[in-house]
């Protein structure tokens, strides 16, 4: 027989069979069973219920790792709405294009990010605006709580939804133009899930700890993996390593997720501190979005006493398509395996192809492209037909084309060379290097710019900016930048600029950004930041 995969079935499993467990720890500490979060779920789905919210309505959400990003999460999906979960360091203006593409009907805002939501509000299609803690929004904001208060805590009345409904858009780095919305139904973020439990080795008694921003790809898919199987989250706001280790001792937490630039801040504090760093169980660490160094690996595996867990992915895949945690691989081959992006995961089909197509040797040196096919793939670009055509029809008919740049050895391990695409990921941030450029080229004293990602200590890698200047023109490093934070989120701003005559081109004009590159990477291992 056939079942629709509903998003809506993990915290349905998770108060069936957990309802007595503390399925969220609140940021402040305030502790939520399955079947209290699941009372708190229902009254938000009967308050958007009342506003008008209906299936396909888009329900937007600016905050941080909270619980009631989970409580949005699922009170959206009960109805047969799609969540839209939005950068919380993003602009103003920024946040404008995202509100209006997805055509979102109501904003949900923490009284952290609201301000850069209250500027727009005539400017986009929501007709409502709900805040946490609104008593500390500037302007005319339902408090959050108040929303809740006197609704029912029976389950709302739920639509037929099909597994082919959209659940949840999420909104990724362009390298061309605006940002585009990665539509996922709720079968590719159900089978995400699963996948993600296999290779995450997810269990009922696992505390996960929110380091990693639960608006990246819903948290990777924890929102959901973490629920359906019955473990306790553990919200943190934002990334704090002192905060981090508290954490983890605190409440006994045996598993987390961290960019390289985590691992990197967590090791900081650890050689500056004296400090304990697990409870009484081991710990594992699963990291992405690019490397992470030897070295650093030794560190926290060594001195923490954590397993790292190697996995690779993009918002199109939600993201986990390859992983390295492979026992057999690590026995035969050492914990240098660890810094390859990994072979496929479960019921998913990678392969690294050249320009025609075709699959490239499995000798680990040839570099191809990788693409994938799998269950989890996002469905579409939303309102982008040609963008969505091209994606998954490039070199390959049928497969996502990922734009990385990598090699395949004889056990189906690909290690990313470089990226096809001009995304620099910082910190685990995807930065569009064009977008950035069109920014400098708002500058009347920019003749010519390119933006490449440049190696960082902390962040594995970060934007720099090579200007040719205007004649007569004379800028500084740190007018550029500062101009650049006037137009982008800053993290998406150079952290360094260089003047330069001119640069290699092609032919037709085209910059060569990989020459570029290779002046700032000759002494590093590989062309991806490795932290």
């Amino acid at each position: 027989m056939k079942r629709e995969m509903r998003t809506t079935d993990f915290l349905d499993r998770a108060v069936d069979l957990y309802d007595d467990v503390t399925g969220v720890v609140a940021h402040d500490g305030t502790e939520y069973t399955y079947a209290e979060l699941d009372a708190r779920v229902n009254r938000l789905a009967n308050a958007l219920a009342e506003r008008g919210i209906e299936q396909g309505d888009r329900v937007a959400l600016l905050a941080p790792n909270t619980h009631y990003f989970i409580e949005t999460l699922y009170a959206t999906n009960k109805l047969g709405g799609v969540f839209v979960p939005m950068n919380y360091r993003l602009t103003a203006g920024e946040l404008e294009y995202i509100l209006n593409d997805c055509a979102a009907d109501i904003v949900i805002a923490d009284y952290d990010f609201a301000d850069n939501v209250e500027p727009i509000r005539e400017e986009v299609p929501a007709e409502h605006f709900v805040g946490y803690e609104a008593d500390r929004i500037d302007g005319e904001w339902r408090d959050y709580e108040a929303v809740l208060s006197g609704q029912s805590t029976a389950e709302p009345s739920r639509p037929d939804i099909s597994e082919d409904d959209d659940a949840s858009i999420n909104y990724t780095s362009g390298t061309t133009g605006d940002p585009k919305g990665v539509v996922r139904t709720h079968r590719t973020e159900h089978w995400h899930a699963l996948v993600l439990n296999q290779h995450m080795e997810i269990r009922d008694d696992d505390t996960y700890l929110w380091t990693l921003p639960m608006f990246h790809c819903n948290g990777w898919g924890h929102t959901y993996a973490i629920t359906g199987t019955g473990g306790t989250h553990v919200c943190q706001r934002t990334f704090d390593a002192e905060d981090t280790f508290r954490r983890v001792r605190e409440y006994d937490v045996s598993f987390l997720c961290g960019a390289p630039t985590v691992l990197n801040n967590l090791i900081q504090y650890h050689e500056d501190n004296d400090v304990v760093t697990t409870g009484d169980r081991e710990v594992r660490i699963a990291t992405a979005g690019s490397a992470p160094a030897t070295a650093t690996i030794e560190t926290v595996e060594d001195e923490f006493g954590w397993r790292i867990i190697h996995i690779y992915g993009l918002t199109e895949t939600a993201p986990i398509i390859t992983t390295s945690n492979s026992p057999r691989r690590l026995a035969e081959r050492g914990r240098a395996l660890k810094v390859k992006q990994g072979a496929e995961t479960l019921c998913t089909d990678v392969r690294v192809v050249d320009e025609d197509g075709n699959d490239v040797p499995r000798d680990g040196m040839t570099v191809g492209e990788i693409v994938v096919r799998g269950n989890q793939v996002m469905d579409r670009y939303l309102d982008k037909p040609e963008a969505t055509r091209t994606a998954f029809n490039d070199r390959i008919e049928g497969y996502f084309h990922t734009g990385d740049l990598a090699t395949i050895d004889e056990d189906g391990m690909v290690a990313i060379q470089d990226r096809k695409k001009d995304i620099i990921i910082s910190g685990g941030e995807n930065i569009s290097s064009i977008e950035v450029e069109d920014a400098l080229f708002d500058h009347e004293g920019v003749l010519k710019a390119a933006v490449i990602p440049v190696p960082s200590e902390e962040w594995g890698e970060t934007p720099k900016a090579l200007v040719v200047e205007q004649e007569g023109a004379d800028l500084t490093e740190t007018d550029l930048i500062e101009f650049v934070k006037g137009r982008l989120a800053n993290y998406k701003a150079p952290t360094s600029v260089d003047f330069v005559e001119d640069f290699p081109e092609t032919a037709t004009g085209k910059v060569q950004k990989y020459e570029l590159r290779d002046r700032y990477w000759e002494d590093e291992e590989r062309m991806v930041g490795q932290g």
